[in-house]
């Protein structure tokens, strides 16, 4: 009997074993034919994690904390599909994905465009992209910055639309582009938090134009931009970006100028302080913001951020000084790989909010100071 039994079990196995080579595909999942496809893939994993200790001091402002916080982390996708047609796309996890009434994208979304090569020096670009704003420090992705300044800090970086860029030199690049200029309604933004006279115009449009150049041997590179953007019917905002930066051996040094003046306040800085039912009209907001990094050894490199920010509100009627913002950014890289770009950091964030006398008396503004250390890892990881 018991043979019996084994034999049943043994003819049972076999004829899985059969069946199951049989639903097996007869080719690989990517056909060899496609598989070299892959070199033209990458696939990447971005990500910035630390621990803070912070405190808050000035106003009402006093409180400490600890955390930890991942300050970027995200996955994206670039490809060429042939010699004339390449793609971005970028999902960061750590913001909004509601999705946008205007451009119908989420803003963790932050790039989904195409990249067409209509000759060796002309390149389209359609989808949603960065605007092609001037400066470093807007240069640098997300990641790679601890705090940005208050433009930056508060400007929308990734919209939908259309652009060209155009390499006249081997050392000069030109680029423009239409786009919108929100990535939703206006009502949606702001709801009944607005003027009686703003009205929403037919097309929420942003037209921005930028210079790249190097001299000497790269040594010396700008990157300066000025852009107008229409928020609502009738009126906008007129960015105007100086980006310079030396770099020799060990050394790169770094300078923006930045200046906005905005007929409807899309910082919401001065806004913040005037009103809390209308929005300020009129404002301009003058940066500077610089960086110095020097590579001590292959494993050691150091930072220092400064930067200014300063608002001013009624630009027509005498430019009333709201407040000047300073920050200081002291940081220590350290990587250990040599195949790797994985570096661990340590930092100190002071940034100190200076209110002027009328802010503070006419409006119940008040001065306050911010100190946060941090420690962590910045990761940028090829998969594939």
């Amino acid at each position: 009997m018991s043979k019996i039994v084994f034999n049943l079990i043994l003819l049972f196995t076999v004829s899985v074993m059969v069946a199951q080579e049989d639903d097996s595909p007869d080719e690989p999942i990517i056909p060899i034919n496609k598989a070299g496809l892959l070199k033209n893939i990458d696939i990447t994993f971005d990500m910035r994690m630390d621990f803070q200790a912070y405190t808050f001091r000035g106003g009402d402002n006093y409180y400490n904390g600890f955390q930890f916080e991942n300050g970027f982390t995200a996955l994206g996708i670039a490809a060429k599909i042939n010699d004339k047609l390449k793609f971005n796309f970028r999902n960061r996890f750590n913001k909004d994905s509601d999705v946008q009434s205007l451009d119908r994208l989420g803003s963790n979304i932050e790039l989904a465009y195409i990249d067409v090569k209509l000759s060796n020096s002309l390149n389209m670009y359609l989808g949603k992209m960065t605007a092609f704003y001037g400066g470093y420090e807007y240069e640098f992705i997300a990641r790679d910055v601890l705090e940005y300044n208050d433009i930056y800090g508060n400007a929308l970086a990734f919209v939908t639309g259309a652009g060209l860029s155009y390499k006249a030199f081997d050392n000069h690049k030109f680029g423009v582009q239409i786009l919108n200029s929100r990535t939703a309604l206006y009502e949606d933004l702001y709801g009944d938090i607005i003027s009686e006279n703003i009205q929403e115009p037919d097309w929420p449009v942003s037209f921005v134009g930028n210079w790249r150049g190097s001299f000497f041997d790269g040594k010396l590179e700008t990157i300066y931009s000025l852009s107008h953007s229409t928020e609502v019917k009738d009126r906008g905002t007129t960015f105007f970006t100086l980006g310079n930066k030396y770099e020799n051996k060990n050394l790169t040094l770094m300078y923006d100028f930045h200046y906005s003046y905005e007929e409807i306040d899309t910082k919401g800085i001065v806004t913040s302080v005037t009103s809390d039912e209308v929005i300020a009209e009129n404002v301009t907001y003058i940066e500077n913001w610089f960086r110095g990094k020097y590579r001590i050894n292959p494993k050691f490199e150091g930072l220092l951020t400064l930067m200014t920010s300063s608002a001013y509100d009624n630009a027509e009627t005498g430019k009333d000084h709201i407040r000047t913002s300073y920050g200081i950014i002291p940081t220590v890289y350290y990587s250990p790989f040599k195949d790797l770009n994985v570096k661990f950091y340590f930092a100190y964030i002071g940034r100190y909010y200076d209110y002027s006398d009328y802010a503070i008396n006419e409006l119940g503004a008040s001065s306050f100071n911010k100190n946060e250390v941090r420690i962590g890892f910045i990761a940028p990881l090829l998969l594939l």
